[in-house]
């Protein structure tokens, strides 16, 4: 199937009410088992590459090519993004090797710095039909805009999008990054009064901190694109641990990463269903 771009799924998944799985792959292992969620569940999903990940890996072009052949084989719509890329020549990499969408994360800057230097990326990827996602306020788990306590302002983010042009915009109402319990106590008035002031899909990051009734509500009021990465490591990680305490004398990584990617694809299914209501 031809890779499907970020835009279009985000554009039906916004008209017909439900929600997007935006799923991050950390390694291989995980872009195949993201995918195979998504054929199991008949639907489309986005495989995203982080900055730390690239970090990880030492380059972008590894992960990010692996990635897409991943998703030009899929029998489900699959699009390939960059999350929270801070460095804009990442960002053009990404462009250059075919990524069709971006997070630009300029959010650790001031509000003026972040608008001016988001609108560059923006102006640069719409110029090569890139779509773009930003983010308003640091997210949490970071010390930022979605500890407890912050919020994005409605008014703020309305100007926000206008004066950047973002195509989507990641927003603080209650959840943060590299949550290892459910338990997110998520702003549900806020996300509606926020789908009513901008004119762009919201995208609700930290999303493994969130249970799963939370979710289907939060699409409900207004969530379209579901950014999870911690929740799937847990599952990933407690099948290798599980395979590996059964089988203590295991040395080949295919016998604990198989069952590992096949824990990583149930939840994958699982959660499509979540973001479906």
């Amino acid at each position: 199937m031809p890779l499907t771009p970020t835009d279009e799924i985000v554009r039906r998944a916004r008209a017909a009410g439900t929600g997007v799985g935006a799923f991050n792959v950390l390694q291989l292992e995980h872009a195949q088992a993201i995918v195979a969620g998504a054929e199991n569940a008949d639907g489309p999903v986005v495989l995203q590459i982080s900055e730390n990940t690239v970090r990880y890996h030492g380059a972008l072009e590894p992960v990010a090519l692996a990635s897409l052949a991943v998703a030009r084989g899929a029998k489900t719509p699959v699009a390939v993004h960059l999350d929270h890329a801070e460095n804009p020549d990442l960002v053009r990499e990404a462009v250059a090797l075919g990524l069709g969408s971006v997070m630009f994360d300029a959010s650790k800057l001031p509000y003026a710095e972040n608008v001016a230097a988001t609108r560059e990326v923006v102006e640069y990827c719409h110029g090569h039909g890139v779509w773009v996602e930003a983010e308003l306020g640091e997210v949490g788990g970071k010390g930022g805009a979605h500890t407890p306590g912050v919020r994005t302002d409605p008014e703020e983010a309305r100007a926000f999008v206008a004066a950047t042009g973002v195509d989507a915009l990641a927003v603080a109402v209650g959840s943060a990054h590299q949550m290892v319990t459910r338990d997110a106590v998520l702003d549900l008035d806020l996300i509606a009064r926020l789908r009513e002031a901008v004119d762009v899909p919201l995208v609700l990051h930290g999303s493994s901190g969130v249970a799963d009734p939370h979710l289907s509500q939060a699409v409900t009021a207004g969530m379209t694109k579901v950014n999870v990465s911690t929740h799937l490591n847990k599952a990933f990680t407690e099948a290798v641990r599980t395979h590996l305490a059964e089988h203590p004398t295991t040395v080949d990584p295919r016998h604990y990463l198989t069952p590992a990617r096949a824990a990583v694809a149930r939840e994958v299914a699982h959660l499509l269903a979540v973001l479906a209501p």
